[in-house]
């Protein structure tokens, strides 16, 4: 077995850089987060339903990373769940997100992190629209929006 260089990137299959952040760069990213993204992105947090600056967003682009820009969703696999929050049928690339068994609030849900920087997104359920069945529920908070795609 040999050693990638320590230089080497992960791409995605969509040709994304995945290769984890460090801790200091993760750290020196969040310098510019407000005090409600970093609850939402680094604590886990959620912000309150029918509040986020994405949820109506009608507009064609990319739903990015708001820590680290990585692509998550594209526009076209947005749909209106009526839960409050922005819900999308799939990622933008599956290697971009992160399934994690989250267990708080007397609950088993799957938390939906950055594959990247391990930011906190959102989670996703099984009661969404086809062709998937899945609902990727997120924080608006937890991204940014980019016209240019």
């Amino acid at each position: 077995m040999t050693n990638a260089p320590a230089s080497s990137k992960a791409l995605s299959a969509s040709g994304h850089d995945v290769t984890p952040l460090s801790a200091d760069e993760v750290a020196r990213l969040a310098e510019k987060l407000t005090p409600e993204e970093r609850h939402i992105l680094l604590d886990h947090g959620t912000e309150r339903p029918f509040c986020g600056a994405l949820l109506d967003n009608k507009e064609i682009g990319t739903y990015a990373c708001r820590l680290c820009d990585l692509p998550l969703f594209k526009s076209g696999e947005k749909f209106e769940s009526g839960t409050g929050w922005p819900s999308f049928y799939q990622p933008f690339d599956s290697a971009h997100i992160r399934e994690i068994e989250d267990r708080s609030h007397g609950m088993v849900r799957t938390e939906i992190r950055c594959a990247r920087c391990d930011s906190h997104l959102g989670h996703v359920f099984s009661d969404g629209p086809p062709p998937t069945g899945l609902r990727y529920c997120m924080n608006s908070a937890a991204m940014v929006f980019d016209e240019a795609g």
